[in-house]
């Protein structure tokens, strides 16, 4: 992996990835010349006892552009906004303009709830310059390169004092909020660990403290052994339909064997999961034969610097579809109870994507 830091000229940094040597890139473009500048906060739900991010400038940031305004897209007009340069690079990592958290924030608000500084990072990364593809049609290596990426920016972030989790994730389709088409994701780097991965935790550690094994672990092998929901089965790597999904066309991608977070793959494990992963993305297009929508979310292990041999490196895609012709959203029962109503079976939607044949190395 090649590695190139650059600067922009509001102060926000630029990391350029590349499979191969990257050379000369010029200087790193901004649609933005002054400093953020801007300062989020937290402030404490008294009910569920959890952090709630306040960030209203957000409201003036890009939301579905026309197609003509693409910040993601490489030019070579001077005059065009831009955040990313031209050069030989396959993966752009850089900070976002409208961050929901910042390492800088220092303002703290009166307020009748406990508040907080909004300490974090928020980090933009985007898979490709091809604006026209998607994560599911670059080739293996270049998957293999966004997961060594994704290791490198745990670790950098994992280094830091004042952040205790890393979530990658990527929302794609404006149906999950996409505000911008080029492919790509973020990182978010949280002050203390988000209530759903804290909860994985707890479950994690009470199981690993009863039998010394992972739970999502041994939940694999049970998915191995029955292996109607399995959508991909390799040597290090398993993506299937979990048997008790909460949506359709939920898939989980993981390795076989735990790994606590993406700086523990060894090659042969990432090289399998990219395999997995591609080979998920692909069978959601062909299943629809259009872009597919989802929220991808990456959980692993706390970064607080000790060892977390319950956790387990996964991805769980959450797609919004119900059925062929209509879109799923969350119901009340969803929303306001926490309890997931399904009107699909996941041995059903595995069915359907067991039955897609892709080439994935295409």
């Amino acid at each position: 992996m090649h590695v190139l830091e650059l600067t922009k000229p509001d102060g926000r940094s630029l990391t350029l990835y590349a499979r191969e040597p990257i050379g000369e890139v010029g200087e790193a473009p901004s649609p933005f010349r002054d400093p953020l500048g801007r300062s989020p906060h937290l402030r404490r739900h008294p009910l569920r006892d959890e952090w709630i991010t306040y960030a209203a400038y957000r409201q003036d940031r890009t939301f579905l552009p026309p197609p003509e305004y693409n910040p993601l897209a490489v030019t070579t007009d001077p005059e065009a906004p831009t955040e990313l340069p031209v050069g030989a690079w396959d993966v752009a990592v850089f900070d976002n303009r409208f961050p929901s958290l910042s390492l800088g924030a220092d303002e703290v608000p009166a307020s009748v709830v406990d508040t907080a500084p909004g300490i974090g990072k928020c980090e933009v990364v985007v898979f490709t310059q091809d604006r026209l593809s998607s994560l599911g049609r670059l080739p293996l290596s270049h998957v293999e390169l966004l997961l060594q990426v994704w290791a490198d920016r745990t670790a950098r972030l994992a280094a830091r004092d004042d952040i205790a989790y890393v979530l990658p994730f990527e929302n794609r389709g404006a149906e999950v909020g996409v505000t911008l088409h080029h492919p790509h994701g973020q990182i978010y780097a949280y002050p203390s660990v988000p209530p759903v991965p804290a909860r994985m935790q707890q479950v994690a550690e009470a199981y690993h403290a009863r039998t010394g094994r992972g739970v999502l672990q041994d939940h694999i092998a049970k998915e191995l052994d029955d292996g109607a929901r399995i959508v991909y089965r390799g040597e290090h790597a398993v993506a299937f339909v979990p048997a008790a999904a909460r949506y359709p066309y939920e898939v989980w991608v993981a390795t076989i064997e735990p790994v606590a977070t993406f700086c523990d793959l060894d090659d042969a494990q990432r090289a399998d999961l990219a395999r997995a992963l591609k080979t998920v993305l692909m069978k959601y297009d062909a299943l629809w034969d259009r872009p597919f929508p989802y929220l991808m979310a990456w959980y692993q292990a706390p970064v607080d610097g000790r060892p977390h041999p319950e956790s387990h490196l996964h991805a769980e895609f959450y797609p919004p579809y119900r059925t062929r012709d209509r879109l799923k959203y969350l119901a009340g029962t969803e929303l306001a109870a926490g309890w997931f109503a399904m009107d699909a079976l996941p041995e059903d939607k595995a069915r359907e994507l067991q039955q897609i044949d892709v080439d994935i190395d295409a």
